[in-house]
């Protein structure tokens, strides 16, 4: 009860007010009276601005706060207000009236405010933003060729029986890169084949050569779609899942312990990694071929109405082993980028779980791109070497 009493005997805050004067040397004094708190109101500053107005122009606003009672940020925020029409007007401050944690936290304001603007008023030119994806290319590539490098030394010591990772660890790998990715590769495979001979189908039936669409899919899958629609489906499924357990471990830091405890990342975590998706991209592929061959075989039995004996034979006349042996070297190839995109995204991933996503992301970019630019650099040369 006595502690109540004294509650209730407490006056209650008085809402802050302002009082504007000029003083004999010309200066604008604004002086604040009462509680200067957000919860008991911040009066406008449309008085003060009426001051400024009037005439004569003042030298300078200085601030009288013997009166003030309790202040917080709202306080802050009716001085930046008084500080903004007052640098509209040119009429300087006297901070120096002002508490000294009110200038201190005018200070951090003021300087987050101007390095903001300072972004703000420096927007790059054409050639500014040219220049920094230029440099930003360049980091990419320069980060790309430093990992090839490093992970050729890795293999260097494999060869050499010196890169540690356990065999137990790789053959998981080889069973989530080989078997597991039966399914998808199936029907991607399948649906292309399918694809490829019913749009060869509608455009060699009007010459009467349907036969030849048996030549088409089997050149097309085996030659070159058999191995990159393989590259692009592992590159989605495979190179984003490389990423995103590489960007884990190092939120989790794991991969700073294998490092403290005398591992080497490369050869504990990338290097089977690469080992298993190069060994079983060319396995992918074969089986890709054969699926893909089995699509067109539907269209060209079941709508063209071609014997099952005539279409094989023919595809099986049309495909030459350079093209089978190219695609599968193609294959691993495309492999090797694929795993090369993924581990290297991974490594390079930051600190949060919007990373590891965007590692991912960056993962399947990388490899497909990659994928892409190999395709075209293989199709060069071959045809350069008469393959």
């Amino acid at each position: 009860m006595v502690a109540l009493a004294l509650v209730m005997a407490e006056p209650a805050l008085k809402r802050g007010d302002i009082a504007v004067s000029r003083s004999d040397d010309g200066a604008l004094v604004v002086r604040l009276r009462g509680a200067w708190t957000l919860a008991t109101g911040i009066p406008p500053v449309a008085e003060v601005e009426k001051a400024l107005l009037a005439s004569p122009k003042p030298v300078r606003i200085a601030f009288d706060l013997r009166e003030i009672g309790a202040w917080d940020s709202g306080l802050m925020s009716f001085v930046t207000r008084v500080g903004e029409l007052a640098k509209a007007r040119k009429i300087p401050i006297d901070e120096a009236t002002l508490p000294d944690g009110l200038r201190r936290l005018l200070m951090l304001a003021t300087r987050v405010t101007g390095q903001q603007a300072r972004h703000a008023e420096k927007p790059q030119s054409r050639l500014a933003r040219i220049g920094l994806l230029a440099i930003a290319a360049w980091g990419e590539m320069r980060a790309m060729l430093e990992f090839v490098g490093l992970i050729t030394l890795a293999f260097g010591r494999l060869l050499r029986g010196k890169a540690r990772f356990r065999a137990r660890d790789f053959w998981l790998l080889v069973q989530q890169t080989g078997a597991d990715a039966l399914p998808i590769v199936t029907l991607i495979s399948f649906l292309v084949g399918t694809i490829f001979a019913f749009v060869g189908a509608v455009q060699l039936e009007k010459f009467g050569a349907t036969v030849y669409v048996a030549d088409l899919v089997g050149i097309a899958v085996v030659r070159e779609m058999g191995a990159m629609m393989t590259a692009i489906v592992m590159a989605g499924r495979t190179g984003a899942a490389f990423a995103a357990q590489l960007g884990t471990m190092k939120v989790t830091q794991e991969v700073d312990a294998l490092t403290t405890m005398g591992f080497s990342a490369l050869d504990f975590l990338v290097l089977p990694r690469i080992l298993a998706l190069c060994l079983m991209m060319p396995l992918l592929c074969l089986y890709a071929d054969a699926l893909g061959v089995l699509g067109g075989s539907l269209i060209g039995i079941g709508m063209l109405k071609l014997p099952p004996i005539t279409y094989f034979q023919q595809t099986f006349h049309a495909v030459a082993i350079s093209d089978l042996a190219g695609g599968v070297l193609k294959a691993s190839v495309y492999g090797v980028l694929v795993a090369l995109s993924g581990c290297l995204r991974g490594l390079q991933s930051g600190s949060s779980s919007s990373a590891v996503g965007d590692a991912a992301t960056s993962a399947v970019v990388t490899g497909i791109v990659l994928i892409i630019c190999a395709c075209g650099i293989f199709a060069v040369s071959f045809y350069i070497l008469g393959i």
